[in-house]
């Protein structure tokens, strides 16, 4: 599991390399104006929806009402608001990026793996079905341990390995969509599901640096989306062709 982790953190240096060589800057235009504008359009629900939810909390709050309670309660929602937003688009942004990252893959694998892999065809819609299927079931899954995990950290002392947890499983998920839009290529819904439980530690290590890459603030969220699937593609290719080589081995 460490030795993947290591491997999916390590692949980010390889795409900056790859992206180098295959001049790759000019088709992450489009993946990142589209991160922005898809940020742009969620913005504006999410904070409606903390804003009602503020007004609620307002209205309940009176004299009467503890007031380090009330103060508590505010802080708890902005975290949750801000939790749910991020993981929100985070899996929208990877679903509808998909079917448009894909060719960018396939790209990266003819230049390093020429024609020796066999292929999946699979128009644009396909991709963005098959992306949006994988990422509404990730978003769910996500969501309900988030929520889980939330509610372990108020334990005392426990609560501390919960938010550790929590990092962990949002680097995971994450990973897990970044891979996704090579994967489609190689193996269908089910398969793909169980190559990434299979190498989980590479989707970890890919998604670690790309929640690091958050806290840059604004750059760091719009840029991190082309180089982090980059960074995925490379090190999935890497496992599929080792994988290949060692099923020719046996034959």
């Amino acid at each position: 599991m460490l030795k993947n982790i290591l491997k999916g953190i390590k692949s980010y240096n390889k795409a900056f390399t790859i992206i180098s060589q295959l001049k790759l800057w000019r088709y992450l235009i489009a993946p990142i104006l589209i991160a922005i504008l898809i940020l742009a359009i969620i913005i504006i629900p999410i904070w409606t929806l903390y804003s009602i939810s503020k007004g609620l909390l307002n209205f309940w709050h009176s004299e009467i009402a503890n007031t380090a309670f009330f103060e508590v309660s505010h802080y708890i929602e902005i975290i949750i608001f801000f939790i749910i937003g991020k993981i929100f688009y985070r899996h929208l942004a990877m679903a509808i990026l998909s079917p448009i990252m894909s060719p960018i893959s396939l790209k990266i694998e003819t230049h390093l793996y020429g024609e020796t892999h066999e292929h999946i065809k699979i128009s644009f819609m396909k991709s963005l079905w098959r992306g949006i299927r994988i990422n509404t079931r990730n978003f769910i899954r996500e969501m309900l341990i988030t929520f889980l995990l939330l509610l372990i950290s108020m334990i005392p002392y426990i609560g501390i390995v919960s938010v550790f947890l929590l990092f962990i499983l949002h680097a995971y998920y994450t990973g897990f969509s970044n891979m996704d839009p090579t994967l489609e290529r190689h193996f269908n819904y089910r398969e793909s599901i169980r190559f990434v439980k299979k190498n989980r530690g590479i989707a970890i290590g890919n998604g670690i640096i790309f929640l690091l890459c958050l806290f840059i603030p604004i750059i760091g969220l719009i840029i991190v989306y082309p180089i982090s699937f980059i960074a995925a593609s490379l090190v999935t290719l890497e496992v599929i062709d080792t994988t290949l080589e060692k099923e020719n081995v046996i034959r």
